[in-house]
């Protein structure tokens, strides 16, 4: 079956999985709210609006979803709070791709010593716990995005290394890898042209997986006080202070917690519909 076969099965097996489309457009909806959103209301995150303090939702006019406790405006930083998480999370799951295709595609092409090598180091990673990782990276750093961006992804390309050095292992033995060496290509021209290509699938596949981890460590982290820091709003210190007012205000959590369970929610349907999308047995 030709590429452009294989295309166009994929992408009618995605078509046919209503799920899949649905998040996939609920995915692109979240995103572009939560980019043109805010500009959109025309008030600044840290606006206050002193007449409207800690307001329930639908209560008062211009605040459609209440204010917090200081009087600002929850729609206004539920959206600065989504935009900040999903650049985090995208952007430390482009670095885990990078950092973990190349290292599991060396490592499962080469084999031997270089793999045993890439691989214990991996297992060395593993061992360290990442929340005291990143109290010690942000007492060397200092607390900043860019900081949790480096913490978050310095553990995420791990699994996505083992993963591609199990298919990279598989892929080294087919017959195009063989009429490749025989060819004369060498090893750097074998993964990047050969055995990087066909992991694709798998890595599209786990891409998928990884943002909504991201966004989870993301939150969990802001939420212990160790991730971004106030004024800039993340779904993480937005918890954090709904948490802090549960009892008196919970609209100040529930938001911005459905808004968590929402976005995770469609990373993994849109995770699932890919994986069934692209899997050789249905081709």
């Amino acid at each position: 079956m030709t590429a452009p076969s294989l295309g166009r099965g994929m992408l009618r097996r995605f078509a046919c999985n209503r799920g899949a489309v649905a998040s996939l457009a609920l995915l692109l909806l979240l995103g572009g709210v939560a980019l043109v959103g805010p500009a959109l209301l025309g008030r600044p995150p840290g606006w206050i609006d002193w007449e409207h303090v800690a307001v329930a939702p639908f209560t008062a006019a211009g605040h459609w979803l209440g204010t917090d406790r200081l009087g600002r405006d929850l729609l206004v930083r539920t959206l600065h709070g989504l935009r900040v998480s999903l650049a985090i999370a995208l952007a430390a799951t482009l670095v885990s791709l990078l950092v973990g295709v190349s290292w599991g595609a060396v490592a499962g092409y080469l084999r031997g010593r270089v793999d045993t090598l890439l691989m214990r180091i991996v297992d060395v990673l593993y061992a360290l716990p990442q929340v005291f990782f990143v109290i010690v990276l942000t007492v060397a750093c200092g607390r900043s995005p860019l900081t949790l961006l480096i913490a978050i992804a310095a553990f995420g390309w791990l699994t996505t290394a083992r993963i591609v050095r199990a298919q990279a292992l598989a892929l080294r033995e087919r017959e195009f890898i063989a009429a490749a060496i025989v060819g004369g290509a060498g090893p750097v021209r074998i993964i990047a042209r050969h055995v990087v290509p066909n992991l694709l699938g798998p890595v599209v596949v786990y891409a998928t997986l990884l943002i909504p981890q991201a966004i989870l460590v993301e939150s969990f982290l802001s939420f212990l006080g160790i991730g971004v820091q106030q004024p800039l709003a993340s779904l993480g210190n937005l918890i954090a202070d709904g948490a802090a007012e549960m009892q008196t205000a919970p609209w100040l959590l529930l938001v911005p917690g459905g808004c968590l369970v929402l976005l995770v929610a469609v990373c993994n349907f849109l995770g699932d519909g890919l994986r069934d999308a692209l899997d050789p047995q249905d081709s």
